[in-house]
């Protein structure tokens, strides 16, 4: 289909990715635009499977510069403060967007918002729906929303390439033919599909990444990924794994070893708590978190979600202590943006976890990804609808010829083994022998080779990235790169 133009949408702007970030922005556009992604259903996207909620100081005793102080001391140095009060400011507001869509947001006995606590947040901001079903309900009545505006036109198909010749968007290809437009907001969500132990869909593994890399933009930070604390041992599961939300420690669920004895602080960062399970796992201990007893409410009234998949995997949260692992969870890393989404290349926008606007820095504290994600991709909606309008004339409907890529990728036990919670050079030389020589006919081996050099190239121990061989940090600083730093 490469070679068919999809005349009927030349010079819309297309927004690919139907998660929260994607259908934020497309609900700002003040004109007609198309919307690109495999499913419309909230399949595939991390934003259904978000459990806690969403961080905004709304709570009594709170403000945005506390919320911020959180989000800043988390980040471990390399935060942007600007953008972390301009977002922590926006929090109320966000909070209030979704009521007007429609969001069920918990409330308590007095009709106020109820709020979960959870690590390193220094107050209860943590506004939540469906009890662990966070995710599932926001984007579900997004959903509804964005489908009531008619100047939204769903395309159910996939990305395939950015045609931007000179540095500037012309055009897309995607699996039903070629796009022109100078517009663009990618939302595609992160890459933790590319690791062997993930809370994240399995689809998602970075690709629109090193296809915005092709197209010569610049990608920030991409060594840093998050592993949550606590995602569930099944006995032979595959794939993606449940995850156990942060909120159930800020509930008051603790962590033991197979002896019964505590050995972290639950909610400390979650660097902090990944690297303590990481260590007793390497010694060959069984970590299990404990909710037996959490004042309040029994787990199953609470935690409906996660109850259910444990009791799939043939575990009773009530009456018995669940075993636990760490997993690629979120990338902070990702498209270099401004404070509007737009990326160095002329055209394309990025929010949402594809894009590292700053927020997070080093490490992101929990539920700051969802505010991330409505906020930004509000802001970038609203610029491209300033860009549209300046009168610039739309690209020409003319199908260019599409460079073909493999998507395969069989080594993710050799990411988690080498780019996880724990690294050295040594592996990072080894892996980076392996998926570099791929890197130019392989999209899921270009993304890992851009986090594997960028992990080489920063020795120190920073928030999520924690080289071993090299103690101590450095000064702060970001690494950027493009396609053309890479040992290609």
């Amino acid at each position: 289909m490469q070679g068919h133009v999809l005349s009927r949408h030349a010079g819309w702007p297309v927004i690919i990715g139907a998660g929260l970030a994607g259908l934020m922005a497309a609900l700002e556009m003040d004109g007609p635009c198309v919307l690109l992604a495999p499913s419309f259903t909230g399949e595939g996207t991390s934003s259904t499977l978000a459990q806690g909620g969403m961080a905004a100081a709304v709570g009594p005793g709170d403000s945005p510069a506390s919320h911020a102080e959180d989000t800043l001391k988390a980040g471990a140095g390399l935060c942007d403060p600007a953008i972390v009060q301009r977002i922590t400011e926006a929090g109320p507001g966000a909070v209030e967007t979704l009521l007007r869509l429609g969001v069920p947001l918990a409330r308590d006995g007095k009709g106020q918002l109820s709020l979960h606590l959870e690590a390193a947040h220094s107050h209860e901001r943590i506004v939540f729906a469906g009890g662990d079903r966070s995710g599932q309900v926001i984007l579900q009545h997004v959903l509804q929303q964005a489908r009531k505006k008619d100047t939204i036109h769903w395309l159910q198909a996939t990305l395939e390439g950015f045609h931007a010749p000179d540095g500037t968007m012309q055009g897309v290809w995607t699996s039903a033919g070629f796009i022109p437009t100078r517009h663009c907001i990618l939302a595609s969500g992160g890459c933790g599909g590319l690791y062997q132990h993930t809370t994240s869909p399995l689809s998602n593994r970075g690709t629109t990444l090193a296809l915005t890399a092709w197209a010569g933009a610049t990608l920030r930070d991409m060594e840093f990924t998050q592993f949550h604390p606590t995602a569930l041992v099944a006995p032979g599961q595959t794939g993606r794994l449940s995850l156990i939300s942060e909120a159930v420690r800020g509930a008051g669920a603790v962590l033991r070893l197979d002896d019964g004895h505590r050995f972290t602080e639950e909610l400390a960062p979650r660097d902090v708590v990944s690297r303590a399970i990481a260590a007793q796992l390497r010694e060959g201990r069984t970590v299990f978190l404990d909710g037996r007893s959490l004042p309040g409410a029994p787990f199953s009234a609470r935690f409906p979600g996660i109850t259910q998949a444990c009791r799939k995997a043939g575990l009773d949260p009530d009456t018995q202590i669940l075993p636990v692992q760490p997993a690629m969870h979120y990338h902070m890393g990702g498209l270099k943006v401004d404070q509007t989404g737009r990326t160095t290349l002329k055209g394309l926008w990025a929010c949402g976890e594809v894009a590292c606007t700053g927020l997070h820095g080093a490490n992101r504290l929990a539920s700051n990804s969802l505010l991330e994600a409505l906020v930004c991709g509000q802001w970038a909606g609203r610029d491209v609808n300033t860009s549209r309008n300046d009168g610039t004339a739309p690209p020409p409907a003319t199908v260019p010829a599409r460079p073909t890529f493999t998507t395969d990728w069989p080594f993710r036990a050799e990411m988690q083994q080498h780019l996880g919670i724990l690294r050295t050079r040594t592996g990072l030389e080894n892996f980076l022998e392996r998926t570099l020589p791929l890197a130019r006919q392989n999209l899921c081996a270009l993304t890992a080779s851009f986090i594997g050099w960028a992990a080489l190239n920063r020795p120190e121990q920073r928030g999520a990235h924690w080289r071993e061989d090299t103690p101590g940090l450095q000064p702060p600083r970001h690494i950027d790169m493009q396609l053309t730093d890479l040992p290609l």
